[in-house]
């Protein structure tokens, strides 16, 4: 099987978890599930168990180069790709493609966010290497799709068809749905055969390249323009042109809606895209009240179903509080109802237009 190189996209923002992420520090440099390790971190030592150190490479914006370099030290410092502007996920994974192409041409890819939770790495591993198997031998792409386990609205869905195809976990992609509301979520999750979309990507560089070609046909030509100028002195000159005039356009709708060659694997390795402080609560243990506490000194009085994330040292006590949110930083404190979180980005942009850009968000 030809090299698996790892791409990690790590240049979002991250603002529903503010006030811990911010514009400055967003939430994949932050060690919000209290286990020692950042997200990216995480995410990184995930995908060294797929392929060596030096084949994982990470794209995020140009702010972001020192803190890749100083959470990543394994990893060379010319594997940080760096975005001159934020363009979504279809023109950081060509960007990525396009620098791999340079190195190992034969090359497959696995492309995967920096802020995702798998809590059975075991699994996935086996997935990954499934689905790298079948995509170097194959004109396949594919995404990977986690069982439902609720119907939950925050995630988009895959419909796939009922037959297996080259291996029975191997499925061909019928429809794409973006965030459904309730009702039809429940009849999807009813239905059994959709899945949540985990936003992982396998691929062939070449399948990759040939599906751009036809469908994305304008960012394909920007970065062919380039080829031969990636991986060399000339490559950052091209790409600080080119890329800001890059559609901004995500993967999913640019290719993989577009293309008939999109293939799943339903999975369940523990998945979770921690989107939101509610998400995190779920997989945080809890304590007899069921509050999920991120912090060494926090004390709780008649106080249930709270998620309090403090400043390691820092002491806290919560009385009297239920179903809330209440996050600490050196700069900021929230104290949201559980129930309204989906409001932190209105609170983020009430808080910039009341004290300014200078406050870091």
């Amino acid at each position: 099987m030809a090299a698996t190189y790892c791409v990690i996209m790590a240049g979002g923002i991250g603002s529903r978890f503010w006030p811990m992420s911010t514009a400055e520090n967003p939430k994949q440099f932050h060690d919000i599930l209290g286990t020692g390790e950042s997200l990216l971190q995480q995410t990184f030592r995930r995908l060294c168990l797929i392929t060596d150190p030096e084949k994982v490479l990470v794209v995020t914006h140009k702010n972001y180069a020192d803190q890749v370099a100083e959470q990543l030290p394994a990893m060379p410092k010319e594997n940080i790709i760096l975005e001159p502007a934020r363009r979504n996920t279809a023109p950081c994974i060509t960007y990525a493609a396009y620098r791999i192409q340079n190195m190992d041409p034969e090359a497959n890819m696995l492309i995967a966010p920096s802020d995702h939770l798998i809590t059975n790495e075991q699994e996935f591993v086996r997935i990954a290497n499934l689905a790298l198997d079948t995509a170097s031998s194959s004109d396949f792409l594919f995404t990977l799709g986690i069982k439902p386990h609720r119907p939950d609205t925050g995630y988009g869905y895959i419909q796939f068809e009922d037959q297996s195809v080259v291996n029975q976990e191997v499925k061909k992609v019928k429809t794409f749905t973006e965030k459904p509301n309730a009702e039809i979520a429940q009849q999807f999750m009813d239905s059994g055969d959709f899945l949540w979309n985990a936003g992982i990507f396998i691929w062939s560089l070449k399948t990759f390249k040939k599906e751009l070609e036809e469908h994305q046909n304008d960012l394909y030509s920007n970065f062919e323009a380039g080829a031969s100028l990636f991986g060399t002195d000339q490559e950052a000159g091209f790409v600080n042109k080119t890329y800001p005039a890059c559609e901004n356009e995500s993967i999913d709708y640019g290719l993989m809606e577009k293309s008939s060659n999109v293939y799943v694997i339903p999975s369940d390795f523990g998945w979770s895209d921690l989107g939101t402080w509610g998400s995190l609560y779920e997989h945080k243990e809890l304590d007899k009240s069921k509050n999920a506490l991120i912090g060494k000194k926090i004390l709780t009085y008649d106080s249930a179903h709270n998620i309090v994330r403090m400043p390691k040292d820092k002491i806290a006590v919560i009385e009297g509080l239920k179903d809330y949110i209440v996050v600490d930083t050196d700069e900021a404190l929230l104290i949201c109802k559980m129930e309204n979180e989906q409001l932190i980005k209105t609170f983020v942009g009430d808080v910039k237009l009341s004290f300014g850009d200078d406050t870091g968000i």
